[in-house]
């Protein structure tokens, strides 16, 4: 680590940074150190080219943006600027059974803006450069381990295939683990104008592909397409090699994609940049930071942390990395205080793995459904599959409120089927008609009402969605199962699975400080996950 000293005018050594990537987190970085530390010397290493830019769309929900707008309005004022706001979520299913081959749903009340990733990273660019910070872009950095010998400090902000944190490993155990999704994914852009978030579903002769579509700018959308291995396999996907280095775009997938989806973007192209098949990888990181004698490093955004795409945006994060980590370092006197240092990286790293934690474990169902929503789509009619999607995070209480039309439609079908509501309508399994909510006595259910009782079979779902694969193949051929233990969502999976495609009569054992109110237990009902719930 350099030591800094003492020039002959009797002025410190300026403390130097440097930040490996110049993606939005370490170019926020950049200009938060120098606009609250205009005494360090802030250099950022991008081995891209200063126009270089993979992907398309960087989206924003209004709720999560203002520790980054209160830190620089840089963010703000470029999606005001440049961007694309909207509030309205929507799910369109291409069915034959509805007059205009689509089923459209959704509601308003969820704030969220995009920009194009160039125009952001020109944004972010100029920013940076305007605080004082020096940019180097086509600059590989092979060698880490004498880039920490030279500054005082390392920012490992170089994306999911982090060096800085592949070296890092060499050094000390991060506790460092990835999760990989089974399902394919693959990035597009669109000419076609979305309104707003939108999630496109078609089938195709080879199974489901899903789209997540959102408009970026006035020209172009976000296009990502995910489907499961076994579509994938069968639509010929696997024959692009995606081990060839970053440019070259899957251009058959293009036109495979294009010709499926041409009916719901109204015939538009899709535009390719490094487009290719990947599945999304989980990443956790249990240390952050380290500083010794050989140099301090610390890792940012991708390099430490990702959750799928679906519940947040990994650019929101690194951004927010940035600002904590900015305030912590704008704290330390002397970046050669090795314990000074060392006390500002851990507190960063702690403030920001709560936060980072609580979207990584809600990302986990979101991921989960979307590994399983071409199954869905098969076991489920087109409204109970629209409403089981919103339902995910949110009850038909909250669903009424922002979309009345859905709820009213999804609790008259039930009606229709059921000649009663769905609190109210009995549950008959194993020739008994059971109330929808019951006790576990042994291996009993007991009607928590009129005491009527039929056998079950008690299953534990397991803590780690992991296991999950095993819990499901040890579900019974018949009767009734009480799924208990687990996770709220390994025990919902686990009902799902043996409700939707084992044929098995399916409830919800619940710890008490959990037994669902009547919304909640409506909600199960209604979109299909469950026949009742139980507590012991």
């Amino acid at each position: 680590m350099q030591l800094g000293f003492r020039l002959a005018y009797g002025e410190a050594m300026p403390r130097r940074i440097a930040i490996v990537g110049g993606g939005p987190g370490g170019l926020f970085l950049a200009a938060l150190l120098r606009t609250r530390r205009p005494d360090l010397d802030v250099t950022v290493l991008e081995r891209n080219g200063r126009d270089d830019a993979f992907g398309f769309g960087v989206v924003f929900s209004d709720a999560t943006l203002k520790a980054i707008d209160a830190a620089d309005p840089v963010l703000r004022d470029g999606l005001r600027d440049h961007g694309e706001h909207w509030d309205r979520i929507e799910v369109r299913q291409a069915t034959d059974d509805h007059p205009e081959g689509t089923v459209r749903h959704g509601f308003s009340g969820n704030g969220m803006a995009a920009i194009h990733r160039r125009t952001l990273l020109r944004l972010l660019q100029e920013n940076a450069e305007r605080a004082g910070a020096e940019l180097r872009f086509s600059t590989p950095v092979p060698d880490v381990g004498a880039l920490a010998a030279s500054y005082d400090l390392v920012v490992g902000a170089d994306g999911t295939s982090s060096t800085v944190r592949a070296w890092l490993s060499d050094a000390v155990d991060l506790g460092h683990s990835v999760q990989e999704a089974t399902a394919h994914f693959i990035w597009f852009g669109t000419t076609y104008r979305f309104d707003g978030l939108t999630f496109l579903h078609r089938a195709s002769e080879h199974g489901h592909f899903a789209v997540h579509g959102y408009p970026i700018s006035d020209e172009l959308g976000t296009f990502i397409v995910e489907t499961d291995p076994g579509t994938w396999r069968r639509a010929g996907m696997d024959r692009f090699d995606v081990t060839q280095p970053p440019g070259p775009s899957d251009l058959e997938t293009q036109h495979y994609l294009e010709k499926l989806f041409a009916d719901d973007v109204d015939g538009h192209g899709l535009v390719a940049n490094n487009s290719r098949w990947g599945r999304f990888r989980t990443r956790r990181t249990r240390r952050w930071h380290h500083v010794d004698t050989a140099g301090a490093v610390v890792l940012l955004g991708d390099a430490v942390h990702t959750a799928h795409f679906s519940v947040g945006s990994g650019t929101k994060m690194a951004m927010e990395d940035a600002v904590t980590l900015s305030e912590q370092l704008a704290g330390v006197d002397d970046l050669g205080d090795a314990a000074a240092l060392e006390a500002a990286l851990a507190s960063y790293a702690e403030q920001r793995k709560r936060s980072v934690g609580r979207i990584q474990d809600a990302s986990v169902p979101s991921l989960g459904w979307w590994e399983r929503f071409g199954r869905y789509r098969d076991a489920l009619d087109p409204l109970t599959f629209a409403f089981h999607f919103f339902s995910r995070s949110i009850g038909v209480d909250k669903i009424a409120q922002r979309d009345p039309d859905l709820a009213r439609d999804v609790r008259a079908a039930w009606l229709a089927a059921h000649r009663t509501p769905a609190l109210e309508t009995p549950w008959r399994a194993d020739g008994v008609a059971l109330g929808r909510r019951l006790v576990v006595d042994g291996r009993t259910l007991v009607d928590a009402t009129s005491g009527l009782r039929v056998p079950a079979t008690v299953v534990t779902a397991p803590e780690d969605a992991d296991d999950l694969p095993a819990a499901l193949a040890a579900l019974p051929s018949a009767g009734v199962v009480a799924v208990t233990g687990g996770t709220a969502y390994t025990r919902g999976v686990l009902a799902e699975e043996a409700r939707l495609w084992c044929g098995l009569g399916a409830v919800l054992v619940t710890p008490a400080d959990e037994t669902p109110d009547d919304a909640a237990l409506e909600t199960l009902l209604l979109s299909a996950r469950a026949d009742g719930v139980a507590t012991r």
